[in-house]
């Protein structure tokens, strides 16, 4: 287990319980009205937010005398009642060293400003420790809001720690970890019962010394019945990416440790869902492998039969991942899941079309889209759908296999990556895949630059309509 995922433990950002020390006051702004800005921080604290120019803009923050001699600190608050969770990220970067809570207009979600709070907290280093951050106080912490906090900053350290302190080996038993103490089920998959059981897999790992490994968990929550919803997960967890035989320059490969970013994910998604003990099943499969170049390495032109018995042509070693997911969801198919989900940072393309932000969400079924896309608009964690466009199938032909690994037009590649998925998937099964970034390339309120898990709080809140939740929430 990481060192960050030990901090996170205890979330010490966030401080609970009795507050006998003294709390300084952060308040939501909607305006500057002086006659506002005096009620709250009283006359001179009025006068000076509006001396230095605060104009109390979404995410601006400014510190002010408080009337009892201390120092309080405005937060401008956008004039909509829904507000972004990193309106609140700033906040740990320009609030001084102490404890500080929160007075926001009662229409601002306590949840969506704690969340907000302990994200923009986040900080990872592997040398000394920084400034002494901030720490919020909360009476009542929302469990939903700490949850969420600790699984994205689980995500964040395993994205950001460098390759060689995370290879296969290392990304399974930091797995392992996390699912265990969350009451999973888990099996680690390696050596010759890999080779056999994900062929594709196994084949792109055959270029390192650091041995592929597959993570497979199970889980049901305290409420679930035999025959609750199966929710299977698949997660991209190449921990470092060469691009093989077909190499990738060296600007290419400076963020290649975040290639298991889409592990990652499915690993912070599936630690939340446990946390808040979902009524659900629940199996998660994490591909953990590194692509590298030596002389057992796979070449341009091999052909390997899959797990289903396609045979494959490896038209580029560096698409990799593609393959690594490939057998994946093709086991978990067999299982007839409610809904089959997979994140991977899979394509440069997506990240042409869409920038760092959005992830790309390509779907066999409209529904789930529809589902996906309003929940991810509905906590500002957004997906831009693509479409599985039955011309480009062709795109994948080979001459000597069943299917090319890579298109043979430059054009649409997260679409032709995508249709080589849906290969893999079994009929009748629902499925979305998320080709996402997972990497924050400028630090922004929240954000801080490094490893990001895009997609989470979108997907967790499609559960409940993706898997008919809503009535057993309720009761």
């Amino acid at each position: 287990m990481t060192e960050g995922e030990r901090a996170v433990k205890g979330l010490k950002c966030i401080v609970t319980g009795r507050q006998k020390n003294a709390v300084n006051v952060v308040y939501g702004v909607r305006s500057c009205e002086q006659a506002l800005l005096t009620s709250q921080v009283g006359k001179v604290g009025a006068q000076f937010a509006v001396q230095t120019g605060f104009r109390a803009k979404p995410g601006e923050v400014v510190l002010v005398p408080s009337s009892d001699g201390g120092v309080s600190a405005l937060l401008g608050l956008p004039e909509v009642k829904k507000t972004d969770v990193f309106i609140f990220g700033g906040l740990p970067d320009a609030l001084p060293e102490g404890v500080w809570r929160f007075e926001l207009p009662s229409d601002v979600d306590r949840s969506t400003a704690m969340l907000g709070f302990a994200l923009g907290a986040y900080r990872f280093t592997l040398g000394q420790a920084g400034k002494v951050l901030p720490a919020l106080y909360v009476a009542e912490p929302v469990p939903l809001a700490v949850e969420t906090a600790r699984s994205i900053w689980l995500g964040r350290d395993l994205i950001n720690l460098p390759a060689n302190l995370l290879g296969p080996s290392e990304l399974a038993g930091e797995a392992v970890a996390v699912l265990e103490s969350s009451g999973a089920k888990v099996k680690v998959i390696k050596g010759a019962a890999l080779e056999k059981a994900y062929p594709l897999l196994a084949h792109v790992g055959n270029g390192s010394d650091r041995k592929p490994r597959v993570v497979l968990a199970t889980w049901a929550g305290s409420k679930a019945a035999k025959d609750a919803p199966l929710l299977s997960l698949v997660g991209k967890g190449v921990c470092f990416d060469s691009g093989g035989y077909d190499l990738k320059p060296a600007s290419g490969m400076l963020r290649m440790k975040k290639d298991m970013g889409g592990a990652a994910t499915v690993l912070a998604l599936a630690r939340l869902i446990m946390a808040c003990d979902l009524p659900i099943r629940l199996e998660m499969r994490l591909g953990c492998v590194e692509n590298s170049v030596s002389g057992a390495a796979m070449r341009p032109l091999d052909v390997v039969t899959a797990r289903n018995g396609l045979t494959v042509e490896i038209g580029n070693t560096d698409a990799e991942g593609r393959l690594v997911m490939a057998d994946l969801l093709t086991e978990a198919s067999e299982a007839a899941p409610s809904l089959l989900l997979d994140v991977a940072t899979l394509t440069g393309a997506a990240r042409v079309a869409l920038g760092p932000d959005i992830p790309a969400l390509m779907c066999n079924d409209d529904e789930v889209a529809e589902a996906l896309s309003e929940a991810g608009r509905s906590v500002s964690d957004p997906f831009w759908r693509l479409p599985l466009w039955d011309g480009y199938r062709d795109w994948m032909r080979s001459s000597v296999a069943d299917i090319n690994n890579v298109s043979s037009k430059p054009l649409a590649g997260a679409i032709t990556a995508a249709l080589f998925l849906e290969r893999f998937v079994g009929a009748g099964v629902r499925w979305a895949h998320i080709d996402s970034y997972a990497w924050n390339d400028q630090s922004r309120p929240g954000r801080p630059e490094g490893g990001e898990i895009l997609g989470l709080r979108g997907i967790f809140a499609s559960l409940p309509r993706l898997l008919d939740l809503t009535d057993l929430l309720n009761s």
